[in-house]
C-alpha cells in the first residue's frame, strides 16, 4: 500500500468522524427546539382556553347582571308607586284624624253643656275615642311599611353598586389574561384580536333630572351613608322640595358634591350623591345644602 493512500484513508476516517460530530450536535438541537416549540405550544393552548373561559364566563356576568338590573328597575318603579299609595292613605288618615279630633272637642263640649244626654254623649265619645285610636294605629302602621320600603329601596341601590363592582374586575382579569396571551403569541408574531360584548350596557336606573328655578332653597345635611352614596337634608315637600331636585352642598367657600333628591317627605329628604370626589373632602352632616350656588 502506497504513501498516497494510507494518507487518503486517514483523511477519510478523520472526516467521517467529524460528520459523525455534526450529525449527533445536530439531532440533539433539534430534538431541544422541538420541545421548546411544543412547551409554547401547550402554555398557548392553556391560556387560550383560560381566556375563553374568562371571557364566557364575563360574558354571563354581564348578562346576569343586566337581567337583575332590569329586575331591579321594575321592582323600584313598583316601591316609588307603593310610597306614593302609601303618602296618600297616610295624608287620608291625617285628615280624618283631625276629623274625629274635631269631633271629640265638640262632643266634649256638647257633654259639658248637656246635662240631659249626658250618659248617651259619654258613651258616643267613648266609641269617638276608640275609632281615633284605631286610626291612630293605621297611621303608625303606614308610618312603618314606609319606613320599610325606603330601607328596600336602599338596599337595591347598594345591591345594583355591588354588581357594578363586580364587572369592573372582570374586565381587569379579561385583560390580565389578554396582556399574558399576547406575550405568548408574540414570538410567534401573533396577537389576540380584542374581544366585544355582545350584550349592551344598561346604566342605573336614576329619576329624570328636574331643572330646579331659581327659588333659594337651603337646609343642612341631615345624615350621611358614604357606603351607598345617600344623604339626608333637614327640608322636605312641606319646603318645596320636590324628586330630581338637584342641591349643590358646601362647607363654607368650598364645593362637596350634589345631591340628586329621589324621595321626599314632609320635613325632609332623600338623595344620591353626585359628583363625589374621594380625593376630596367627603360630605358630613352639618354641610350646607342649597338649590342656587
Amino acid at each position: 500500500m502506497s504513501t498516497l493512500t494510507k494518507i487518503l484513508i486517514v483523511l477519510l476516517t478523520i472526516s467521517s468522524i467529524f460528520l459523525c460530530g455534526i450529525v449527533v450536535t445536530y439531532v440533539a438541537n433539534a430534538d431541544d427546539y422541538r420541545q421548546k416549540y411544543t412547551s409554547l405550544r401547550a402554555e398557548r393552548d392553556s391560556l387560550k382556553e383560560t381566556t375563553a373561559d374568562t371571557i364566557e364566563k364575563h360574558k354571563q356576568k354581564v348578562a346576569e347582571k343586566d337581567v337583575l338590573e332590569a329586575k331591579l328597575s321594575g321592582e323600584i318603579s313598583k316601591l316609588n308607586i307603593e310610597i306614593s299609595t302609601l303618602r296618600g292613605k297616610l295624608k287620608d288618615v291625617e285628615a280624618q284624624s283631625n276629623i274625629w279630633e274635631k269631633r271629640v272637642s265638640d262632643m266634649a263640649s256638647v257633654v259639658e253643656t248637656s246635662s240631659q244626654t249626658a250618659g248617651e254623649q259619654v258613651q258616643l265619645l267613648k266609641n269617638t275615642l276608640a275609632e281615633l285610636n284605631k286610626l291612630k294605629a293605621e297611621q303608625i302602621k303606614l308610618i312603618a311599611q314606609f319606613n320599610d320600603t325606603s330601607a328596600t329601596l336602599l338596599e337595591k341601590f347598594a345591591i345594583i353598586q355591588t354588581l357594578e363592582t363586580e364587572k369592573k374586575q372582570l374586565i381587569e382579569e379579561k385583560v390580565e389574561l389578554q396582556s399574558r396571551l399576547n406575550k405568548t403569541l408574540q414570538p410567534a408574531g401573533k396577537f389576540t384580536t380584542p374581544v366585544v360584548t355582545l350584550t349592551p350596557r344598561k346604566d342605573i336606573a336614576r329619576p329624570a333630572p328636574v331643572f330646579t328655578q331659581k327659588i333659594g332653597l337651603n337646609g343642612l345635611i341631615t345624615d350621611v351613608d358614604l357606603k351607598n352614596k345617600m344623604a339626608s337634608i333637614s327640608i322636605g315637600a312641606a319646603d318645596g322640595v320636590k324628586e330630581g331636585m338637584k342641591f349643590h352642598v358646601t362647607r363654607g367657600d368650598k364645593f362637596i358634591c350634589d345631591i340628586l333628591i329621589i324621595d321626599t317627605d314632609a320635613e325632609e329628604a332623600v338623595g344620591a350623591l353626585e359628583l363625589l370626589d374621594l380625593a376630596r373632602e367627603q360630605p358630613r352632616a352639618g354641610d350646607t345644602v342649597t338649590t342656587n350656588l
